[in-house]
Order: C-alpha cells, then sequence, then structure tokens
C-alpha cells in the first residue's frame, strides 16, 4: 500500500515518516510541507492513501482533498484542532488522527484503509463516513454556521452567510459583512482554523474572502462588495485552483 504524507511541521512529517517505515506493507513514496507541491506530485502518480495535516499555508488540506483527481486516494486527515472531525467526515475520509498521534492510532488508521480498498476490490462497500466517525475518538459537534469573535468587551456572533471579506490591520481583523463592520483582535491563522475552508479563501496576506461574494476576477484583482481587493503572488496559485473546483461545484 503506497501513500503520501503532507504536513507543513518538519517534526510531524518526521514523525509520520517513522511510522510508516515501522508498518509492514505501507510504503512511503513522497512527503511535502506545501500543499501545492503535494497536488503535482499526486495529479501524476496515484497513491493509496495520503495522510494530509489539515491547517497548512496557501490551501488547506480539506481544500486540497476537493481539488484531487477522482476517483482519489483514501484520506486520513491530521490535525492539532479536533473541531475539524465532522467536516473531514463529510468529505469521506478514511479516518481522522488528533494531533499528538500515537503509534497505536496510526495503526489503526492504516488497517481501516486497507479495509476500504480490500473493500472496494472485492466489490463490498466501504464503510460510510457517519460508521467512521462512531468508531474514532475526540469528534467535535457538528460545526454551527457561525462564528463568535470578540467585539470589544463582548463575543459577537457573526454568520458565515453574512461575511463578505476580512482586513487585516496589523493586529486586528476587520470583518466586512452585509450588515456593516466588525473589528476584533484575532489573527488570521486563529480565523482560518473557523472558517469552512470550502467556503473562505486567503487572496493576500491581508486579505480573506467568500467565495460566493466575489462579484469578478480582473488582472490581479477580485471584486466584494465594490471594492477591488488585490491577489498576492504567494497566493495566486491556489486562489485559481479554489476558482476551478468552485466552480465544478
Amino acid at each position: 500500500m503506497t501513500c503520501v504524507i503532507l504536513d507543513d511541521e518538519p517534526l510531524a512529517l518526521d514523525l509520520l515518516a517513522d511510522y510508516c517505515a515501522q508498518v509492514p506493507g505501507l510504503k512511503l513514496v513522497g512527503q511535502f510541507d506545501d500543499a501545492l507541491a503535494a497536488l503535482a506530485f499526486l495529479q501524476d502518480n496515484p497513491v493509496d492513501v495520503v495522510f494530509l495535516d489539515i491547517h497548512m499555508p496557501r490551501l488547506t488540506g480539506v481544500q486540497l482533498a476537493q481539488l484531487l483527481p477522482q476517483p482519489g486516494p483514501r484520506i486520513v486527515f491530521t490535525t492539532a484542532y479536533d473541531q475539524y472531525a465532522v467536516r473531514s467526515y463529510e468529505l469521506s475520509a478514511a479516518d481522522y488522527l488528533l494531533k499528538p498521534i500515537a503509534f497505536e492510532r496510526f495503526v489503526q488508521a492504516v488497517q481501516r484503509v486497507r479495509q476500504q480498498l480490500s473493500a472496494t476490490s472485492t466489490g463490498a462497500a466501504p464503510p460510510t463516513p457517519t460508521a467512521v466517525a462512531e468508531a474514532a475518538p475526540a469528534a467535535a459537534a457538528a460545526p454551527d454556521d457561525a462564528m463568535f469573535v470578540k467585539n470589544e468587551h463582548r463575543l459577537q456572533r457573526v454568520a458565515f452567510d453574512d461575511l463578505l471579506y476580512i482586513e487585516g490591520m496589523k493586529e486586528y481583523l476587520m470583518l466586512y459583512t452585509t450588515t456593516g463592520k466588525v473589528l476584533t483582535l484575532q489573527s488570521f491563522r486563529r480565523l482560518e482554523e473557523v472558517l469552512p475552508p470550502e467556503r473562505f479563501a486567503r487572496i493576500h496576506k491581508s486579505f480573506l474572502v467568500a467565495l460566493s461574494r466575489i462579484e469578478h476576477v480582473e488582472r490581479g484583482k477580485v471584486q466584494v462588495a465594490g471594492r477591488l481587493l488585490p491577489i498576492g503572488d504567494t497566493y495566486r496559485e491556489s486562489f485559481n485552483a479554489l476558482i476551478k473546483a468552485y466552480n465544478q461545484l
């Protein structure tokens, strides 16, 4: 059984590579710390399973999973944030590993993938995402359609449907919504852990947009709510890939 591992943390990559070497019959054919490099490799080199970190720069693990050719490899998500558990099962992930990952838990995930591959080859139906979720530990409650952000001395609810775009202002973020603006002391990294990655995209070091709110794209910029926002060189390739995937939904 061939596999690829993807994680932007060197220690996590080394740990998973060591785990792979200890499991008989599991062959590691690639390890990456960049999602776009992994995507390019997987488009030309089919594998059986990808151990995929959810929180990656430029392109998240969830977004990468949506861009993989179908039928694609089995996906085992890895992350330090258990609120992604249900979302990973909605994408029919084979398993979900919460960091720090114990070797025994890693072996369980490998066995689950082997069972699914065996069931597919014999014509039996693979386990459903619901069944996998029930068997896995630390599954989070179903994500809501909103988030809470700190605004002055209160927590303010912001519905995902109302978000237009977000602008970074040093230590603060300005959330532009259909009902007004909300200023919060929070980082983009923390916010990206909460926002549904299939609905929002980072386009610049200072801007994140709701894909459904983009009015048009022109000459390296996107227009949202009448305002032209720049697409940074670092995010251009991943943004174009997301737009392509979004058009196929």
